[in-house]
């Protein structure tokens, strides 16, 4: 099982996170839902290790087992849409681009390039990049900023057929009604 116990952050004065405690299943999709700035990035940040907590601990997983789409596209103008998943897989997995296309709905746009996306496709692809890494736990930060609610929920059906445990973060309320299971936080601190 997947958790943190008693996980504290501070960013000077402000705590963000205060002896905060999470388990997770070991499949499913798992939403945090609070309002901005309540600690929610704070939290999967910790989790993927990027930021270190004051105090506390995550168990049953360590930060190379971690996959995490940030809420910044981050998508590189000169490299196609299959250019970004080729980057990241092995080039024996390379026969997996169109099959990652399609969860997430860019089937036949391999060739094409960020700037001619929308702000909801390039965010579809920014998620299947991250989808295409190995990972026992994926950490999504508003994945579906831009992506209209219909094509959300069937990207949601598919990644919960992957069979891993996903952890996302949201303000949408027709996205957090689609996961498994809600998490409300509010804060901070958490």
């Amino acid at each position: 099982m997947i958790s943190c116990r008693s996980l504290s952050v501070s960013f000077g004065e402000k705590k963000v996170l205060d002896r905060f405690s999470l388990s997770l299943p070991d499949a499913g999709i798992t939403a945090l839902r609070g309002p901005s700035g309540c600690g929610k990035t704070t939290l999967l940040r910790v989790l993927a290790g990027l930021e270190r907590p004051q105090s506390g601990t995550v168990s049953g997983i360590s930060p190379r087992e971690i996959a995490i789409l940030f809420q910044e596209n981050r998508l590189l103008p000169w490299r196609s849409v299959g250019q970004h998943l080729t980057d990241v897989l092995p080039k024996d997995r390379w026969k997996d681009v169109s099959r990652l296309l399609e969860l997430v709905e860019l089937g036949g746009e391999a060739s094409v390039y960020p700037p001619a996306l929308s702000g909801g496709m390039g965010r579809r692809l920014a998620l299947a990049r991250c989808l295409s890494l190995p990972a026992r736990l994926y950490l999504l930060d508003e994945p579906f900023a831009g992506v209209d609610r219909e094509r959300a929920g069937r990207i949601m059906d598919r990644m919960r057929a992957l069979g891993l445990p996903i952890l996302l973060s949201s303000h949408e309320e027709d996205i957090l009604s689609m996961a498994d299971r809600v998490i409300p936080l509010d804060g901070p601190p958490l």
